[in-house]
């Protein structure tokens, strides 16, 4: 593997995102820290972190880049008949830390999180900001499914979700999507193509197409998920960038 550049905590900026290798895929930079400045200068230009324990702070723009239009959501006749029918209730940030966990654990029994104690540190602090963004799916009072992220602007950072019921995932995205879509939200990004998120409607475009819809859609005002101004003790790069 081709040397990357290594990041300093005292330098937010990236390299630009066309300089990510090839293979792997979309690996930018390491190093640095994952303070909010930092990650939300990152998801402004496309770049989030990703890494195992044993690892630096990884840092990634994959190309192509899998994102889904809130209005492309594609809902099965299945999952409709369900959604007539299901008496699971949903909920918008009434349980971050929570969703962020399970999501950790759910992970780890398959394959391996790469949610670590310092990733769920610096989400829920993000979300204390007003930054981070969950949605709930509680089963008479059980939390069984779930989804997390970031938003700026009209932009929404999916980061990952869990179920522990079926369908509890997909009513997750569900209900992300309604609200999304009432709020004028253009764009979800979901990092990488799998076939699930491409069976719901997901779609593949190059960089340069997503950084180019990017840029425009972060600083486009929204009073819904407001994106607060970063405290300049964090930071000399004012926000938004």
């Amino acid at each position: 593997m081709m040397p990357i550049p290594w990041l300093h905590d005292d330098d937010l900026s990236f390299p630009a995102v066309e300089t990510a290798l090839e293979d792997p895929d979309g690996l930018l930079a390491a190093g640095g820290d994952l303070t909010p400045a930092r990650l939300l200068y990152a998801y402004s230009l496309g770049i989030f972190p990703w890494y195992n324990d044993d690892q630096p702070i990884l840092w990634w723009s994959p190309n192509p880049r899998t994102v889904l239009q809130p209005s492309n959501l594609h809902l099965a006749k299945s999952f409709r008949k369900f959604l007539r029918k299901t008496t699971f209730e949903c909920s918008i940030n009434a349980s971050f830390g929570q969703v962020m966990h399970h999501c950790r654990q759910s992970r780890e029994q398959l394959e391996g999180s790469w949610i670590s104690d310092d990733m769920e540190a610096a989400y829920n602090h993000l979300h204390q900001l007003g930054h981070a963004h969950s949605v709930e799916v509680w089963d008479k009072g059980e939390l069984v499914g779930g989804l997390y992220g970031i938003a700026i602007g009209k932009v929404f950072f999916g980061e990952s979700m869990f179920s522990y019921r079926s369908n509890a995932s997909k009513l997750a995205l569900h209900t992300l999507v309604q609200q999304l879509s009432a709020w004028d939200f253009t764009l979800i990004d979901c990092q990488v193509a799998t076939d699930h998120l491409l069976s719901l409607g997901a779609q593949a475009i190059s960089r340069g197409e997503f950084s180019a819809r990017l840029a425009t859609a972060v600083q486009a005002p929204n009073s819904h998920w407001p994106s607060p101004p970063i405290n300049q003790t964090d930071s000399d790069i004012p926000w938004p960038i």
